[in-house]
């Protein structure tokens, strides 16, 4: 389906707006899947993104502001992401030694438990949602989204 038809457009669009409205809309739908994904484990994107951001520090404790840079959605509020993530055990939050300021945030061992269940589940999400493309098409949908950016 193209996007006229899925927004149920009577004009034609013009190719640069036509362009946005196609992002626009199939990130929502990318986001859709990933979340139906994540609902079971009573996980937001947006706690599973500062989970994978804490798992890849690989032991190091992270700030709030290295998570925030790090986010996919700049606009989350990472505060509150981390709370809910230490409510449910899956991250612990630290006063550093050296500087009793700083908060370090680490993921706790559920934490680390909970995404190797879930990695198995996300790759085979990303290849259901991807399954029409070649390794060509991917790497050049890649090349040209990394141009957008």
């Amino acid at each position: 389906m193209n996007i006229e038809e899925a927004i149920k457009s009577t004009v034609p669009l013009n190719p640069h707006t036509k362009t946005v409205l196609n992002i626009m809309y199939t990130s929502r739908i990318v986001e859709e899947k990933v979340a139906e994904m994540l609902k079971p484990y009573g996980l937001s994107m947006q706690q599973y993104n500062v989970l994978r951001i804490l798992r890849g520090q690989k032991g190091t404790p992270a700030n709030l502001s290295t998570i925030q840079e790090r986010m996919i959605n700049k606009m989350s509020n990472t505060t509150r992401l981390v709370d809910k993530l230490i409510e449910k055990g899956f991250a612990e939050r630290n006063i550093c030694k050296s500087n009793r300021r700083k908060v370090e945030i680490s993921i706790t061992q559920n934490g680390l438990e909970l995404l190797s269940e879930i990695d198995p589940l996300t790759l085979t999400n990303n290849n259901v949602i991807l399954k029409d493309f070649s390794m060509n098409e991917l790497n050049t949908l890649n090349t040209l989204l990394d141009k957008l950016k």
